[in-house]
């Protein structure tokens, strides 16, 4: 089988690392990492270039990462071409691309969620948050549009909620993305994120992850793509599992299904339990970075023909879980989430058999791998059980040096 992965991320590398082992993998634009276990190839990201690499490449399966290429139609104009896809169309990627979609699409199919308001008058934001902290309720300061990851404020006072409002609709620094916000009100319980590979109405789900969205130790900070992430999730039982299958995945399907779309590709839901429900947090429309980099060693064979089973309107296909426990840590640029440097020099030293790095933001300049985005790698530790995991994710990301190299130190803690 020939997969092309579109994407240059951590989660590709993840991806390209696991289909390798069972297909010929192409990627593009991919980086250092994916080409060691796959063909690069340079391609602007429009949709007409892409579609001509498809079609020059005859891939067996085309496998979208990013949720950019799904919102801006890839997905449709591969299939319009019949090259067998995994990724949703752009009418199911507004999944991702308008979080006021989601929510309303959530209200209407009675996924548990959190009371929202959807608003793009400053004025009205503001009044409204005005009178939930007055009522005692925090709120979660969200932009409708796609942010990287980093468009929602969890909000502990008023003032913190009226700058974040102030932000995305008056001085305008999310651009189009902002132009609309979710003011939701702020859930307090643990969070865990479930993936799954879905056919229509039809899916079955990846083993569990957890992520730490936020950027310092002890989830303090602004948030980010995410600086590590942990699977299994030990604390979440089969019946909680099933209960969020039951509530939040099948009914979303199902009215994706009634508003005329075919959901094909991944679906990530990011979950909190609240007093022992599960209540929906967001949906993604693609595998979730850095939880694929954690749930990828995971699994067994078959991944890539349950991909293509997807791809061409199959039922998804179980896939096997290896009885091993891993633990990913971002190794991150100085500033991140904010401004950072790129072009440093990256030196990695020797990294023993029980971690993987997984390239995110890195790039070849005069021969050497150099820094090139926020995240920079992701380390990934296999072992037992957590800790084993957790004590080998950190040996390796200690190996990835370069100026300003950070991480957090309680990852899978």
């Amino acid at each position: 089988m020939r997969i092309l992965i579109v994407g240059s991320g951590g989660r590709e590398h993840a991806l390209a690392w696991k289909l390798a082992q069972e297909a010929e993998v192409h990627a593009s634009p991919g980086n250092p990492g994916i080409a060691e276990c796959a063909q690069c190839h340079l391609a602007s990201p429009s949709i007409p270039d892409l579609t001509a690499l498809a079609k020059n490449l005859s891939p067996d399966l085309v496998v979208v990462g990013p949720e950019a290429p799904l919102i801006a139609g890839l997905a449709d104009s591969l299939r319009t071409h019949e090259i067998p896809t995994f990724g949703v169309d752009a009418a199911g990627a507004q999944l991702e691309g308008s979080k006021a979609f989601s929510k309303e699409l959530m209200r209407a199919a009675g996924v548990p969620t959190a009371r929202y308001l959807t608003v793009s008058d400053a004025d009205e934001a503001r009044e409204f948050a005005r009178q939930s902290y007055l009522e005692g309720r925090q709120l979660a300061v969200k932009v409708s549009g796609p942010a990287l990851g980093k468009g929602v404020a969890v909000c502990d006072s008023l003032e913190m909620a009226l700058e974040e409002i102030d932000r995305a609709l008056v001085r305008g620094e999310f651009g189009e993305a902002g132009r609309k916000l979710v003011l939701e009100e702020r859930l307090f319980g643990r969070e865990f994120s479930l993936m799954c590979l879905c056919s229509g109405e039809r899916f079955v789900s990846l083993p569990l992850a957890q992520d730490y969205k936020r950027a310092w130790e002890g989830d303090a900070g602004p948030n980010t793509g995410g600086m590590g992430s942990y699977s299994p999730v030990e604390w979440v039982d089969d019946g909680l599992v099933h209960e969020t299958e039951r509530r939040v995945i099948a009914p979303l399907l199902t009215g994706l299904r009634n508003r005329g779309i075919d959901y094909r590709g991944a679906l990530f839901a990011g979950l909190m339990v609240v007093e022992g429900e599960p209540f929906c947090l967001e949906y993604n429309v693609r595998f979730g970075d850095p939880e694929t980099q954690s749930v990828m060693p995971r699994l067994g064979d078959g991944f890539a023909d349950s991909l293509l089973g997807v791809a061409l309107g199959r039922p998804p296909q179980p896939i096997a879980v290896r009885d091993l426990a891993c633990v990913t840590v971002i190794v991150a640029s100085r500033g991140y989430p904010g401004a950072i440097e790129k072009g440093l020099p990256i030196e990695v030293g020797p990294v023993a058999d029980d971690a993987l790095l997984f390239h995110a933001g890195t790039a070849v300049s005069e021969g050497r791998w150099v820094t090139a985005g926020g995240r920079v790698m992701g380390a990934t530790g296999l072992g037992p059980d957590l800790p084993a995991a957790r004590s080998a994710a950190y040996r390796a990301a200690e190996q990835v040096r370069f100026e300003g190299a950070w991480f957090r130190p309680d990852i899978g803690n």
